[in-house]
């Protein structure tokens, strides 16, 4: 197998690019910073300002809300409740299904690279593991990005969100921002795709057949009679 190392160099640096996207998404996924909400009334919410993710709602109070144990008031948002949003419940579902693309797509590259870097096998299965993690690295990507957009564009339109009782929100902030979670899930989409598109353009080079082989015994070139004892000159002997 020729030496592939000096081919695979932009895929290195997508393996990192790769894997830092991933880990970010895994950090949006954590982060309940999503949404800001501004409000009004600082009787329960006494920073003025709550925090809604994917999976929780949170915010810090001067009230007796809270327990001895705790710093911050949050509730969970469940998949199935009737309050919760489209956008929430499409991006608890499709950032699952990112982190796990994500793990499948890292390993399929890891796998080509080892080939490339430790020459192990032939160019068909090296060009199959990037191929097939750079389409899982893209579909990571969008998988990330399309509920992070969706809220985004809620933060915008300033939607609201009809929260039960105990969850002591109001019934619509006074104005809302992105928070950093959605900032954060932009660029790990970016990083994924851009990841997938360098193992997807991945090209291994040519080898060129050697088109002068020896000649065997008794065979005949180019009109000149070939024998164990070598080829006649004709033009010495003319």
């Amino acid at each position: 197998m020729p030496y592939l190392v000096h081919t695979a160099h932009a895929q290195f640096a997508a393996l990192w690019f790769g894997t830092v996207g991933w880990t970010l998404v895994i950090v949006t996924v954590g982060l309940v910073e999503w949404r800001v909400w501004e409000v009004s009334d600082l009787s329960v919410i006494t920073s003025g300002l709550a925090w809604v993710g994917i999976w929780r709602v949170c915010f810090y109070s001067h009230a007796p809300i809270l327990s001895d144990n705790q710093i911050m008031f949050c509730q969970r948002i469940g998949l199935w409740e009737s309050y919760t949003p489209p956008e929430i419940v499409a991006a608890q579902v499709l950032m699952l299904v990112a982190l796990i693309l994500g793990l499948a797509g890292n390993a399929s590259v890891v796998y080509g690279l080892r080939n490339v870097y430790f020459g192990l096998n032939k160019f068909k299965p090296i060009r199959l593991a990037f191929s097939a993690g750079g389409v899982l690295l893209v579909l990571t990507g969008a998988s990330a990005l399309v509920p992070v957009c969706w809220n985004l564009r809620s933060v915008v339109n300033n939607q609201t969100i009809s929260f039960p009782e105990e969850f002591r929100m109001p019934s619509a902030p006074v104005n809302q921002s992105i928070g950093p979670g959605i900032i954060v899930g932009i660029f790990a989409s970016i990083l994924l795709v851009f990841s997938g598109i360098i193992f997807l353009s991945y090209r291994a080079p040519v080898v060129l057949k050697p088109k002068v082989r020896p000649s065997r015994p008794g065979e005949c070139v180019l009109g000149t009679n070939v024998t164990h004892q070598g080829i006649d000159n004709e033009a010495f002997q003319c």
